[in-house]
């Protein structure tokens, strides 16, 4: 493979505004169509990762450990992937990410199938690639986007994880079907999808994502200064509390959903909930995260993203007070409390992404959203091991509301955030 250079503005005749336009239309649809992929692929841990440890562990005690695994995974490829992009731009890191994914949903397979504990383990941990892969494609959105349109942006990527995302959990029962006519686990069936899905669309970002958007981004960025633009001055880097604050909002809003979002499935199994009614749940839970997006974005660029990330804070709130009250047998209050976990989440990922996004600039970027993501995916594997243990010994209801309450921490960091700006 030939790794791309970031081009030489000195040599290489620099796109105007117009072009930049194209450049980003282009970028944003070849996003699009990797993260309809990327959802279907995601989608495979979160609907049976813990129901699939519980039947091979043969407790609920660590039925939790799937999360934080594929988090923790997660947490080193946002790392790598970071590092990659900011050496090579998105089409490399991208590419590998989705790769190593797919890698990690066969093993996940082939342990189910043999039993291997181990197996499961080792292939949890590298599956999590793809889901750190597919939200960094939310920051390619943004790479080219003017500042004004930055929330639009990064929810365009949002949004489009939304068909895959909610069509897999949907798909529990034929995947389920399927996996047992190969002689599997019926519960590995979601990640077949997913060893196929994130391959797929990490091939579609290293095709159709030409030319490189952080690349050229970083171009441009790099000949306003030497050229000495005015415009150069505006995309100084802000006082480093936006990325901390950003990154605040980010992880608190990933404990208190992973933790919930976890248990929901075992808690649904000990109410003899069937398969189905767990994927309608956590499919309109991934819906909720995902397809109010545009939305959000757009809210984001007009109200501000710290307005947003306290109204994830309330939205989270009220998503546990919810799942802590409603009976283990009614459905729809189920359902009601996931949508609403979901929505919290989609409000905080998306400010919070603004917040680093307006912090930064081309130059330091990548490695800043790298890191920011591993903080994000160690605070979710941290939920996705605790939330196990806290069901264990206090109940559904007691991890509902404590994941609620720490999403209301958000609140005085974003006093403090203020305080500080001032």
């Amino acid at each position: 493979m030939t790794v791309p250079e970031a081009p030489d503005s000195a040599t290489t005749p620099l796109p105007g505004e117009t072009d930049r336009h194209r450049v980003h239309r282009l970028t944003l649809r070849a996003v699009v169509a990797s993260q309809v992929l990327g959802g279907a692929g995601l989608a495979a841990g979160v609907t049976v990762g813990a129901l699939l440890a519980e039947e091979m562990l043969g407790s609920d005690r660590l039925a939790g450990l799937p999360a934080a695994l594929f988090t923790l995974g997660s947490a080193l490829a946002a790392f790598l992937v970071g590092r990659c992009v900011q050496r090579w731009g998105r089409r490399v890191g991208a590419g590998l990410g989705f790769a190593a994914g797919g890698l990690g949903a066969a093993g996940v397979v082939i342990a189910s199938a043999t039993g291997s504990v181990p197996l499961l383990f080792v292939s949890l941990f590298v599956y999590g690639s793809g889901t750190a892969t597919n939200l960094q494609a939310r920051y390619a959105g943004a790479d080219l986007a003017p500042p004004s349109r930055r929330g639009a942006a990064i929810s365009v990527a949002m949004v489009s994880t939304t068909l895959g995302a909610v069509a897999g959990p949907n798909l529990v029962d034929p995947l389920g079907r399927l996996a047992t006519t190969l002689g599997l686990p019926g519960l590995a069936g979601p990640f077949l999808l997913a060893a196929v899905a994130y391959p797929a669309a990490g091939l579609v970002l290293v095709v159709l994502l030409r030319p490189d958007p952080y690349l050229l981004a970083r171009a441009l960025h790099e000949a306003e200064r030497a050229r000495d633009d005015p415009r150069s001055r505006d995309a100084a880097p802000k006082p480093r509390v936006g990325a901390v604050v950003g990154a605040a909002v980010m992880v608190l809003t990933q404990i208190a959903m992973v933790a919930i979002m976890t248990m929901t499935p075992v808690h649904m199994r000990a109410h003899h909930h069937d398969l189905s009614a767990v994927g309608l749940v956590i499919g309109l839970h991934v819906g909720a995260m995902y397809l109010p997006s545009l939305v959000t974005g757009m809210l984001v660029d007009r109200v501000g993203s710290t307005r947003m990330a306290a109204a994830s804070g309330v939205t989270l709130l009220a998503a546990g007070v919810v799942a802590a009250l409603a009976p283990g047998d009614s459905l729809g209050l189920l359902i009601l409390a996931l949508v609403l976990l979901g929505i919290g989440w989609n409000f905080g990922l998306i400010s919070g992404t603004a917040l680093v996004v307006d912090a930064t600039v081309p130059e330091n970027r990548p490695r800043t959203q790298g890191s920011i993501d591993v903080l994000v995916s160690l605070a979710g594997a941290g939920g996705g091991a605790m939330s196990g243990v806290v069901m264990a010994t206090g109940g559904y209801e007691v991890l509902s509301l404590a994941g609620g309450l720490l999403a209301l921490l958000l609140v005085p960091v974003l006093l403090w955030a203020s305080r500080t700006e001032r």
